[in-house]
């Protein structure tokens, strides 16, 4: 064989793209050695023989909270369900698509539903938010490409068909659990363990379809990360700062401390009884709680905030040299005492862990094998994936 000299343009040494890669196909089992069996944890799940269909879902006004284009959607099923829906339970990605096992009974659909906001808990006058909801036909979602990859005719695996698997069988647990990626917590999966400077670690599980040599299966595994604690805002930040906070008056960096920690976090107010009212933090007021005041009338009147809750609610502020909590945005700036403040359960803690907390929870994720087994064999039965009205409804079989 001759090679002649070829000019070589820049285009022709672009590497190929890694889709356009076709591996070869493992020719046979391996014979030397020694044979053993090794478990795995690996569910076997059978491929649904069912008619996938796709829908783009437009949420109008739009959100950028999933929780809340869930709530939509769960509405929107629960009152059109038998009507029109044609009885079909779909499932949802909290985003833009909606899946069915079969086709709904029209290409195109406008919905309106009424939300009841939850934000202020028990006893107080609940807002309502209008959505308007339009479902439109986008594909038919095919496994038959599926199949193939499972039976070895296919080289690359379907990613779409996996992907509407995993939203089926994600549908029931994410109402059930704080979910988190492909993960779902709870504070009763497992003891709940403290991390030290308000947080504490919650057990959860790991669920993910996987194409294997053997067939679909499903892949369950045991995890744990932080959560902020559930405590009233005076305690999360005695704990913060590791000292008895009446003490001595905050420092700066105490301040920039506390801040850091708490920007960002939910909380409810507990001085109006059973109206729970939640807010999200935004910051520290630079003053001193009986430093601050605000305006009660067109005429700019001034009151104190330590006199309006006096008067208001009955209740005595007893940290006044401490700052409080401003929740709402620079334009109408609310304050609220920390006394009053309490964190809200289930918000997982997505800041960088200090070392002691990396510890602490590498003490609750580290397991001996058996005892794993034994977590994640608990966790498969809990589930139930046999009485899973999504997985029935899209004839996904777990063993």
């Amino acid at each position: 064989i001759s090679l002649q000299p070829e000019v070589v343009t820049h285009q022709q040494i672009q590497p190929a793209s890694s889709k356009s890669l076709r591996f070869p196909l493992r020719p046979g089992k391996g014979l030397k050695g020694t044979k053993c069996i090794v478990k795995a944890n690996h569910f076997f799940a059978e491929l649904p023989d069912k008619d996938f269909h796709q829908y783009d879902v437009t949420i109008t006004p739009e959100v950028s909270s999933r929780g809340v284009n869930r709530a939509v959607i769960r509405q929107l099923v629960l009152l059109y369900r038998d009507s029109h829906l044609g009885k079909r339970l779909p499932a949802y990605d909290g985003r833009k698509s909606l899946y069915t096992a079969g086709p709904l009974p029209f290409s195109s659909k406008e919905f309106k539903i009424t939300l009841l906001d939850e934000e202020d808990g028990q006893g107080g006058a609940r807002r309502e938010r209008e959505f308007k909801v339009v479902i439109k036909f986008a594909a038919r979602a095919d496994l038959h490409h599926l199949a193939m990859f499972l039976q070895g005719r296919q080289a690359e695996a379907p990613q779409e068909a996996l992907q509407v698997l995993d939203i089926v069988l994600r549908e029931l647990p994410t109402p059930r659990y704080c979910p988190v990626g492909r993960s779902f917590y709870s504070p009763y999966l497992g003891k709940r363990q403290p991390l030290g400077d308000g947080l504490e670690s919650w057990r959860g599980f790991y669920q993910s379809i996987r194409p294997t040599q053997m067939g679909l299966s499903l892949n369950i595994d045991m995890s744990s990360t932080a959560f902020i604690e559930p405590l009233p805002v005076i305690e999360f930040v005695a704990q913060l700062l590791n000292r008895d906070v009446s003490a001595r008056p905050l420092s700066d960096a105490d301040r920039v401390k506390i801040k850091k920690a708490l920007r960002g976090i939910k909380v409810e107010v507990t001085h109006r009884g059973n109206m729970r009212r939640k807010y999200r933090i935004s910051g520290l007021t630079p003053q001193a709680t009986r430093e601050l005041t605000f305006p009660i009338d067109e005429r700019g009147t001034l009151k104190s905030v330590v006199e309006y809750f006096r008067e208001t609610y009955g209740f005595v502020i007893q940290h006044t040299q401490w700052p409080c909590l401003q929740v709402g945005n620079a334009q109408r700036p609310n304050y609220l005492p920390m006394e009053v403040c309490k964190i809200v359960a289930g918000q997982r803690y997505s800041k960088r862990l200090n070392e002691k907390q990396i510890t602490e929870l590498l003490k609750v994720t580290c397991q001996r094998p058996k005892e794993r087994e034994e977590d994640i064999l608990k966790t498969v039965k809990h589930n139930s994936y046999s009485e899973d009205p999504y997985a029935v409804e899209f004839g996904i079989k777990i063993s």
